[in-house]
């Protein structure tokens, strides 16, 4: 009974039941989610719910038979189910190829899928176009849990045949045009492309992951959004190749918080003015996260391009830096290429607060930002950054910002000293 009691109450969180003429209870609390998710990872589920297992349809758990159409036939039929459904993926090793798990579904949001074993890309077979190896797409309520690990083995071959001008490689685990998301327990490592690709979506909660790949794979982003609105990333682990956590055009409403990052390109915001009749971005908080070893700490960037947009409130607060190349960093000059104008993206409204640590770059700040469009409310507080890298054969060098068409708001501590 207490697990359909538990289940009942996230049935109403998700699908954001009205109560009389005024009582509203809201579409979906990542706090109470989060608190109850264990029970999808153990499948402590009340008899009401219909268990689809992989392995009933199937697939083989022996690292060596292809089951990618017996995981397709089992989320088809607990994408149609009429009552509430859990995909089971059990312990063990499952080869599987690209694969759509789409909408729209008829089960009682949301979507449970218990995820317990290893999954290996097939290795005989290359992606379609455009083609990402799990995705997840069009429907609302999904949660995945459990200690399942996503192995894209990236080294192998993906890595090195990435050239310019490529069209990048499959991300791991794609989630398009979903609402009511949560991730919490699992493990990503070396995929070909993205860890996870986030876009078209709103209320994402992404919790307890571990994502994981050398500091030398390229474009294997940690997760990366576009067009999405409310997501909380928390509690979790990313070392990768590339951005611990990217956020393109459209992302809003974001918190990033308790995240350790290192190896990568730290928490980027952009690249921005890529595309033509880009969306804004806005409302993005990184705070109580550590950076360690990293390319870049805070970073926002933008193409040098006629593509116009905005980024605004923006904040990085409580930021620990260990040996990270470019701790505080707003680039406007990114990809230029000639012929290039100066970026139209204008950048707004962005606090840098109570960031410290060690940095390996006698320039520690770098502000550059468009000349014609200048960045607007820019504030830097507490900041004490100390200079960790090799010694300079010119001792005069300072340790030092450069700042270019902005004007600084300081306040309190800076380390190193505010531009001129």
């Amino acid at each position: 009974m207490a697990s359909m009691r538990l289940l009942a109450i996230i049935a109403i969180l998700v699908q954001g039941l009205v109560i009389g003429d005024s009582q509203e209870l809201p579409s979906f609390d990542p706090e109470l989610a989060v608190a109850k998710v264990s029970e999808v990872a153990e499948g402590k589920v009340g008899p009401d719910v219909k268990i689809f297992n992989v392995v009933d349809f199937g697939a083989k758990p022996d690292g060596a038979t292809t089951s990618t159409i017996n995981f397709i036939r089992a989320f088809k039929e607990a994408c149609n189910h009429n009552g509430r459904a859990m995909l089971v993926i059990p312990e063990g090793n499952f080869v599987v190829g690209s694969m759509l798990l789409s909408g729209p579904c008829t089960f009682q949001p949301p979507l449970m899928v218990q995820f317990a074993g290893n999954l290996l890309p097939q290795g005989s077979t290359v992606a379609a176009e455009n083609a990402d190896w799990i995705t997840f797409m069009n429907f609302n309520g999904l949660f995945i849990s459990g200690k399942g690990i996503i192995n894209g083995q990236g080294e192998k071959k993906a890595w090195n045949s990435v050239c310019d001008g490529c069209r990048r490689q499959s991300a791991s685990l794609k989630l398009i045009k979903l609402n009511d998301v949560l991730i919490s327990g699992i493990t990503s490592v070396n995929p070909k492309g993205f860890h996870m690709m986030i876009s078209v979506c709103s209320n994402f909660v992404i919790t307890n992951v571990n994502i994981s790949a050398p500091d030398e794979s390229p474009n294997t982003d940690g997760i990366h959004m576009s067009k999405t609105n409310k997501v909380r990333i928390s509690d979790s682990i990313i070392g990768t190749g590339d951005d611990c956590v990217s956020m393109i055009h459209g992302t809003t409403n974001v918190t990033i918080e308790n995240v350790k990052c290192g190896p990568g390109h730290g928490f980027s915001i952009g690249s921005l003015g890529h595309y033509e009749d880009e969306f804004d971005v806005f409302g993005i908080t990184v705070r109580n996260c550590s950076l360690s070893h990293t390319e870049n700490g805070a970073r926002i960037k933008t193409y040098r391009n006629e593509s116009p947009s905005k980024a605004s409130g923006i904040i990085f607060q409580d930021l620990i830096m260990d040996n990270v190349k470019n701790p505080i960093l707003i680039d406007q000059e990114y990809a230029t290429i000639k012929g290039s104008v100066d970026s139209k993206v204008l950048i707004s409204d962005v606090e840098f607060s109570n960031i410290r640590g060690t940095t390996i770059s006698k320039i520690a700040i770098v502000l550059a930002c468009s000349p014609t469009f200048p960045c607007q409310g820019i504030t830097l507080k507490d900041i004490h950054l100390e200079y960790s890298g090799p010694p300079d054969h010119n001792e005069d060098t300072p340790f030092s910002s450069n700042c270019t068409n902005v004007k600084v708001n300081y306040i309190g501590e800076q380390m190193p000293p505010p531009c001129a």
